[in-house]
């Protein structure tokens, strides 16, 4: 309850207020007007009522609109709520006119619904979060329309009122594109005819939910699509509920527009739904690379898929199948390697996205649409053409036509024969040797998005932008939403600028530099997208699998993955396995760090910090797998090391994500940090050594090669550290093979000159075998 402050009043005023309250409280017969007197303990803690600012409704039915208060604690003074739906219908209602583009058509109380009033009264000792109804009845006609909509107007006395009036909408009925017997074709064809441009441009729109203006924008500018990003530098991890109720609320804004269009809302589950608290982290793409197993990635993306969907997400931007040219790549680990038939291989991803390549599956409730990206070449651009200040992300990749479709073409070949949904772009240009036109921007280049992606390859899905990825062309903003649009890119994600981009490509239309064919073939396969979805149907989370998200069964699937991601490069003497009971020494920065384990896109953009999580460090899994054993942690290895038996050295790299991580950016490099190298030397100096490489791409090693036990590349292996503890004591044998090859210095790099420039620290696909302990 908001207190009051009276400035400007007159000593004793204060005392007559006090006295009218009383006799207001007399007249009313309600003791806890007295409340609202200044000063009073009743009136110091706030007291809301809080109302969705959309309920939906189907024609000749009862909306109820709940009414909640938000509280600290019980009411010490009524909470009075009048409210009332009365409104005069305008003339343009009455004569059934069609809405304007912005939104639906005020309904009106003569004939869509009856008009009514009431009050509503939370009284004193009302507990928080008790909820109250308010019920408007519709009535149902014969005509097939689009949305109407209801305003209830609410006068709060005793609380704040909610910041938006709750509107009901009365949901569009009977018209062809919401007959879910009819074939996907007829149905977008239907709602084609009827959209207006500014609708059209709106479905072509994506925003992003930490930069959303306002909710209220999803309905305005009939937006088609949000991204739900990583959480904001220093904001909390929010749960799968939270991702919930956020969803669910942006699709009643969409609800409120004239054609009920649902949104296509977007994440990037980049290792499983990695973005969300207490969701399974799985390995990065990297580390799945070594494992070599084509149907645990699709499993793995299955599980994705289905935490995503329960959460109300149906649309997923992985898997990459980009191929890694130069280790210096911050993106390195969201590559499955270097070799182009092994990146094809493991695009299976799309498979457990979507299930079946025809779309079938898409309406299911464990099912998304995946992206295969970044289309194309992203994987080699040279080192320094990076966009400042990155060396290599977004730069520019110069190849000839042979490599481009052997290399990088052949990944994107086998996801769209798997029936990927969707594209991305790169933020890299592609200039291609021997053709003119210099250096391209993907994002313009109308040549491989219209000529090569939608008409060599066939693709018929979405071709989505990257963030803000239009921005970054060479030209002036209008020139370049329109070269974008023109290029092929169906929807373009702008979080920033998306009130901009519609206006832009609106006024492109009006003077003909961007054709309307062009607009409605995007909006085609926007709305067949959604269709399949069932979207339409359900728009809102389906909430069967929300407790599953992060479950005993699927950390089960990311921890066998880890296992079999562990790449064992050196094993002298037959260190590995490990014996049970030993005295063991574990040092090193990564040891105990589940942030580090995770890496980058988890919970934030650059990594979850220290924002907890849930899931098992290397260390713990240690103790947990040899309960027997005495573990001495000492993380700089400072502290004694007489009588230990083995020593196991964690080491690896600070979580970072795109071209922050290019070496050469924010301080990157390939080497070891100071801190760990001193760990390994005084580890290793000591007694017999197990290191272990927690990164998203090779180390170097240089000299400490030779006094190294054990060496074993564990890559970002995710929220389950017990994998790599299964590993090291032998419940299971290691399996994994380097998914790119392993330098040993700058020299050597990018990876193609490994061979030429000297032999490598270890080949492309090496990894040596052991046997499960008692086999």
């Amino acid at each position: 309850m908001t207190s009051r402050t009276f400035h400007g009043v007159r000593p004793g005023a204060v005392a007559a207020v006090t006295a009218a309250v009383s006799a207001a409280a007399l007249l009313t017969g309600d003791p806890t007007a007295a409340a609202a007197a200044p000063g009073t303990e009743r009136n110091r803690h706030p007291v809301r009522l809080v109302a969705p600012p959309v309920t939906t409704v189907t024609e000749g039915g009862t909306a109820r609109v709940r009414l909640r208060l938000d509280a600290t604690r019980p009411l010490t003074r009524r909470v009075t709520v009048r409210w009332t739906t009365a409104g005069r219908p305008t003339a343009a209602a009455r004569a059934g006119a069609p809405a304007p583009a912005a939104g639906p058509r005020a309904a009106d109380p003569s004939r869509d619904y009856r008009a009514a009033s009431g009050t509503v009264i939370f009284p004193i000792g009302t507990l928080p979060g008790a909820v109250r109804t308010v019920e408007v009845a519709t009535l149902r006609d014969p005509t097939p329309e689009t949305a109407e909509t209801v305003p209830v107007t609410l006068d709060v006395t005793g609380a704040t009122a909610p910041e938006r009036p709750p509107l009901v909408v009365v949901d569009a009925n009977g018209l062809p594109y919401l007959d879910p017997a009819r074939s996907v074709r007829e149905r977008v064809a239907d709602l084609l005819g009827r959209m207006t441009l500014a609708e059209k441009v709106g479905q072509m729109t994506q925003a992003a939910r930490n930069t959303l203006g306002a909710d209220q924008d999803i309905t305005t500018y009939a937006l088609g699509s949000v991204v739900h990003d990583s959480a904001a530098d220093g904001a909390p991890a929010r749960t799968a509920e939270e991702w919930r109720q956020t969803t669910d609320g942006y699709q009643g804004y969409a609800r409120a527009t004239r054609l009920q269009i649902p949104l296509l809302l977007a994440t990037d589950a980049v290792h499983g739904h990695a973005l969300v608290k207490d969701a399974t982290v799985m390995p990065h793409n990297i580390g799945l690379g070594a494992t070599r197993d084509p149907a645990l990635v699709e499993r793995l993306a299955a599980i994705t898929a289905e935490e995503a969907r329960a959460t109300g997400i149906a649309w997923n931007f992985s898997p990459c199948v980009c191929v890694v040219r130069d280790v210096r790549w911050g993106r390195t680990y969201e590559s499955f390697g270097e070799d182009p038939d092994l990146v094809s291989s493991l695009a299976v991803a799309v498979r457990g996205l979507q299930g079946a390549a025809d779309g079938s599956d898409l309406a299911r409730n464990d099912k998304v649409l995946a992206t295969v990206k970044h289309f194309i070449g992203d994987g080699g651009t040279a080192y320094g053409s990076g966009r400042p200040p990155y060396t290599l992300d977004q730069g520019a990749t110069l190849i000839d036509r042979n490599e481009l479709e052997k290399v990088h073409l052949a990944p994107f070949r086998r996801a769209i024969a798997l029936g990927a949904g969707s594209v991305m772009p790169s933020f890299s240009s592609l200039e291609v040797v021997g053709e003119p036109g210099g250096p391209v921007k993907m994002h313009a280049h109308r040549k491989m998005l219209s000529g090569v992606l939608k008409g060599e390859l066939g693709f018929r899905g979405i071709v989505v932008s990257d963030w803000e990825a239009v921005d970054q062309m060479p030209g002036d903003a209008v020139g370049n939403v329109r070269d974008a649009v023109n290029a092929g890119i169906d929807i373009t994600m702008a979080p920033l600028t998306y009130r901009d981009f519609g206006r832009i490509v609106t006024d492109e239309v009006a003077a003909g530099r961007i054709p309307l064919s062009r607009i409605d073939d995007a909006v085609r396969r926007i709305l067949e997208k959604k269709f399949l979805l069932g979207l339409f149907e359900k728009p809102y989370a389906d909430t069967a699998h929300l407790a599953g998200i992060g479950s005993a069964e699927h950390r089960a699937a990311a921890r066998e993955a880890v296992a079999k991601s562990q790449v064992l490069l050196k094993n002298e003497a037959q260190l590995l396995p490990l014996r049970k009971g030993r005295r063991l020494y574990v040092a090193g920065s990564d040891a105990d760090d589940l942030a580090a384990q995770e890496g980058g896109w988890t919970i934030g953009w650059q990594g979850a910090a220290d924002r907890a999580t849930r899931g098992t460090t290397i260390l713990q899994a240690i103790r947990r797998a040899d309960p027997t054993a005495r573990v001495t942690y000492s993380e700089d290895a400072s502290a004694p090391m007489t009588g230990h038996d083995v020593g196991v050295v964690v080491v690896g790299e600070d979580p970072y994500a795109e071209g922050m991580g290019d070496v050469g950016t924010e301080g990157h490099d390939l080497e070891l940090s100071a801190a760990d190298k001193q760990a390994v030397d005084r580890v290793c100096g000591r007694m017999r050594c197990v290191v272990l490489v927690v990164s998203g791409r090779p180390q170097f090693i240089g000299d400490r090669l030779g006094e190294i036990g054990a060496l074993v590349a564990s890559w970002l292996p995710g929220s389950e550290g017990d994998g790599i503890a299964d590993v090291l004591y032998g419940r299971r044998g290691f399996t994994g093979r380097l998914p790119l090859t392993w330098p040993k210095s700058e020299d050597q790099l990018p990876l193609k000159q490994a061979g030429r420039l000297g032999t490598p620290q270890f080949p492309y696909g090496w990894g040596l075998i052991t046997r499960p302990r008692g086999r």
